[in-house]
């Protein structure tokens, strides 16, 4: 994650490296339009920070040159003398935000961070075009009648801005078929914007997909643009939608019946052109009858259903995804003769995959990984997949206690490390650790909180920016 800082004060330029390098960022410093074009000529750059005023130079030149290349970093500017015209000539350039100085540190490793998110988001979007170009490429997996018919639909629907509701089971791959709707359609240069209604409290679920205005809440110290707002002519993916409260759900449906949204503590209203598409491993009909989610709201997101079958119903396609899934783990470890024996896929096409598609992945990954031998036998896979039981660690039960033994202390210490285990091996996204644990990522973010495993500082903070 590399953050480049364009300004002609050598002060804001040290002062900006320490904050960013405390928060885990590479950072590298420019003093002018100049040295910010050599750097962005020579390396990958995913988020430039910049003054407007750059001495004989300006931080919009710096903006168009970053637009100019072919995989264009987010650009965040900053100024001393912030107005609404210069803001708005600066949204109208391509540029992500812009905050004016003095700044709240928080604020602006907020801005870094969601920056951050919206390139790697822009990234994965151009390596699915790749694998999707030409055909179904890699990703579009199964022959089944079932797949087939999931598929055909997909073709269909994604030209049009009809609003879709993909159902399914947790692991069956919904956000795939969402993002393969949006890279099928002429929305596919635009970005694809996925939110976790489930892992966002109901005010701030409101903010991210509504926006809000300058002292609309605590902390709401400039005026921000909902994900639907800034989509653009995207996609926006409501992923777990029968998880919105109520309460939201009403604010919610007035805004796909208008297509406007109301910024939180605004009092007008901002029209956006997103395409909205919708999933949720639930069933909404049930739901509705229970009073805890609103019909007409269903009624509004079902225009058209995509309903993912689950693995167990189509397990002709186990050993298709699973060497599909291996031949991304042979690139990623650099093995390219591992394979499996027949054996193994014959365990994998007995087991019913309660976690779907998504379970048979993680078992791929971990069968790769711990494997010796090229060869991926029975024995690589988990036990539970072959109907055996762990083995006793002691004859006849017994357990040895040492002196002084506390089993709370033990099983801490135990879930512990493998919340480190997995957040290591998915790169720090939490939500791919939760995966690998088999966990909810509600669970998973109660359990690393436990453990002080959430968001830390690693020492305090530089001091208060000052003004030009």
């Amino acid at each position: 994650m590399h953050v480049l800082v364009v300004d002609d004060e050598l002060s804001m330029r040290e002062y900006l490296e320490v904050l960013l390098t405390r928060g885990g960022y590479r950072v590298s410093l420019a003093g002018s339009e100049k040295a910010a074009a050599e750097i962005l000529g020579s390396g990958s750059v995913d988020v430039i920070i910049s003054d407007m005023k750059l001495g004989a130079g300006s931080g919009l030149n710096v903006l168009k040159a970053a637009r100019a290349l072919s995989a264009p970093p987010e650009v965040i500017l900053i100024t001393a003398f912030g107005t609404p015209v210069a803001a708005v000539e600066a949204m109208r350039a391509g540029a992500y935000d812009y905050i004016c100085k003095p700044f709240d540190n928080e604020e602006l490793k907020l801005l870094v961070q969601k920056a951050m998110e919206k390139r790697g988001l822009r990234e994965e979007n151009r390596q699915l075009r790749r694998s999707l170009s030409g055909g179904r490429g890699g990703l579009w997996v199964g022959d089944s009648p079932a797949m087939q018919q999931v598929w055909s639909l997909v073709e269909k629907v994604a030209p049009s801005r009809t609003t879709v509701l993909i159902t399914g089971e947790s692991g069956t791959g919904k956000e795939l078929v969402a993002r393969a709707l949006h890279l099928r359609s002429t929305r596919a240069g635009a970005p694809f914007m996925p939110v976790n209604c489930a892992a966002l409290n109901e005010g701030v679920l409101e903010s991210e997909l509504f926006g809000h205005v300058k002292g609309a809440f605590t902390g709401a110290q400039a005026d921000r643009a909902g994900i639907l707002v800034s989509a653009g002519e995207g996609t926006v993916f409501l992923d777990e939608i029968g998880e919105v409260p109520l309460s939201t759900q009403v604010k919610m449906l007035r805004v796909l019946q208008e297509r406007r949204v109301k910024p939180v503590g605004s009092s007008s209203e901002v029209p956006f052109h997103a395409r909205v598409v919708a999933a949720t491993n639930k069933r909404l009909e049930v739901e509705v009858k229970a009073g805890r989610f609103r019909e007409d709201l269903l009624y509004r997101l079902n225009v058209i259903t995509v309903d993912l079958p689950p693995l167990r119903d189509r397990t002709g396609d186990i050993p298709l995804l699973a060497r599909h899934f291996l031949a991304q783990m042979r690139e990623e470890l650099g093995r390219p003769n591992l394979d499996f024996s027949n054996a193994a896929i014959d365990v994998l096409e007995r087991y019913p995959f309660p976690g779907n598609v998504r379970q048979l992945q993680n078992i791929v990954e971990r069968a790769a990984t711990l494997s010796d031998g090229d060869v991926l036998g029975p024995e690589t896979l988990p036990l539970a997949l072959r109907g055996e039981r762990e083995p006793e660690t002691q004859a006849s039960g017994a357990v040895e206690l040492p002196t002084g033994f506390s089993l709370e202390r033990h099983l801490d210490d135990a879930e512990r490390r493998y919340l480190l285990a997995a957040l290591q091996r998915a790169g720090g996204v939490k939500t791919r650790a939760a995966e690998l644990l088999g966990l909810s990522f509600r669970s998973f973010r109660y359990r690393s909180a436990k453990h002080g495993l959430g968001d830390r500082e690693d020492g305090g903070e530089p001091g208060p920016a000052s003004s030009e």
